[in-house]
């Protein structure tokens, strides 16, 4: 562990209860195995950026053109975000104060719709995400919503019938991406229907933006006209969101879509940047740019794939026959198991996951059919595929009661002590090195 007690004493003086529980969850982090898609381990480098002086300052507006004084240093913080996310992924524009993915969402939205447009996105039960028009979520209540599925016989998206609807609907704006599909997208065959009804392309790359920047999954960047993501996930950066686009002019306006989608974030939809996540930000991105992180990537996939087929040989279905990125998705139903029983029992031996939504699923979205699992935090850890079925092995135990619980979270608490979250730098201080050698060697 990193040793919260040594860096949260003013913390403790000040609020022992709120101390407490931060040591708590280091504490329990350290022995539960996280396989929540939508989750990760920061570096340290990046906690110490996101609580830094930086959360004392306003900076609404941009680099060079804030609305408050004194912002030299914020300027510099967000350039070089900016320029690193720019360089990570190819890109020529990149706005970096988005709060969350949702918000990102939102901005896109706001910049290029009029209450009462067309959009045409994933269904949620079919691995959307809410912000792309669910009808509990804002953009489902601004704006008509015709919504594209997977195929019942295979569970992949049905291009076809996302044609078909574009050409019926004539939608504004055509969303892909999603928070619970396994399998690859082509970005390019969401660009030519767009292009079909001159619509606007939004790629939500939120879960898969780690892969896309080291180009193990396609990137949409020269396909969609505006790509939003994350900057957690498998980027392993701060909670936040980002949108990416290039130069270009926009449909029926003078302007280009970075104009747009700057405005329509500031003073569109937010004030002040929260310049202390942007920085942790600029930590991740330059984090992301290492060669190492190319090799991170991989071993997602390679986790993931072998989790996929060790819970398949336990004879769990998985959603589409299988994964071609960080997460699957379990159909528990010829287990005789819903997904929140699921998602409660591993809990219960420190296995987290999330009950979820299945294509076609006949469950409601609070107890559903599936389990929702993704290997970036465990993989963070330095989880391999041998520990990938060690894992598959705990999952089939608890859901199928062949283990006495007990045992179960014992060798979760021992796996997870074999891959500490945070290493102790074992290094000594040439401090102490000079004290050890007067002492050892007095003069």
């Amino acid at each position: 562990m990193p040793n919260l007690e040594n860096h949260l004493l003013n913390l403790k003086k000040s609020d022992i209860e709120i101390y407490n529980i931060l040591i708590g969850k280091e504490r329990y982090q350290e022995e539960v195995i996280n396989l929540t898609a939508s989750e990760n381990y920061v570096p340290k480098s990046v906690l110490e950026a996101t609580g830094s002086v930086l959360t004392n300052k306003y900076a609404e507006g941009y680099p060079g053109k804030r609305y408050y004084g004194g912002c030299k240093f914020e300027d510099l913080i967000e350039n070089i975000t900016i320029e690193s996310a720019k360089k990570l992924f190819k890109v020529e524009h990149a706005n970096v104060q988005p709060h969350s993915g949702s918000q990102a969402n939102q901005a896109v939205l706001f910049a290029l719709l009029k209450p009462g447009d067309t959009i045409l996105s994933m269904n949620l039960s079919h691995g959307g995400h809410l912000s792309h028009g669910s009808p509990v979520n804002i953009s489902g209540k601004w704006f008509n919503i015709i919504n594209y599925g997977v195929d019942k016989s295979n569970e992949l998206i049905d291009y076809n019938q996302v044609q078909e609807l574009a050409l019926q609907h004539k939608p504004r704006l055509i969303i892909c991406g999603g928070s619970a599909y396994s399998r690859i997208i082509d970005f390019k065959k969401f660009r030519e229907i767009s292009d079909s009804i001159n619509a606007y392309l939004l790629a939500d790359i939120a879960h898969i933006a780690g892969l896309v920047a080291v180009g193990l999954h396609h990137s949409p960047v020269n396909h969609a006209h505006f790509i939003t993501t994350t900057t957690h996930k498998t980027l392993r950066g701060p909670r936040g969101g980002m949108i990416l686009c290039n130069k270009e002019r926009a449909k029926d306006s003078d302007k280009t879509l970075d104009k747009l989608i700057d405005s329509a974030i500031f003073p569109g939809i937010q004030g002040g940047p929260l310049m202390h996540v942007i920085a942790a930000k600029a930590v991740a991105f330059r984090e992301a740019l290492k060669p190492e992180f190319f090799d991170y990537q991989l071993q997602i996939l390679k986790n993931s794939k072998t989790l996929a087929k060790w819970l398949q040989s336990y004879s769990f279905r998985l959603v589409s026959g299988g994964t071609e990125n960080h997460l699957m998705l379990l159909d528990l139903t010829n287990k005789d198991i819903t997904g929140k029983d699921a998602q409660n029992r591993l809990e219960e031996v420190d296995i987290i996951v999330n009950k979820n939504l299945i294509p076609y699923d006949t469950k409601s979205a609070t107890i559903t059919s599936g389990i929702r699992i993704g290997v970036p935090a465990v993989t963070t850890r330095r989880m391999k595929e041998a520990d990938m079925v060690s894992i598959a092995n705990f999952i089939y135990s608890i859901l199928m009661n062949k283990r006495d619980k007990e045992f179960v979270r014992s060798d979760v608490k021992k796996l997870c002590g074999y891959f500490p979250i945070y290493k102790e730098d074992k290094t000594l201080s040439s401090k102490i090195k000079n004290k050890l050698v007067s002492l050892l060697f007095p003069s």
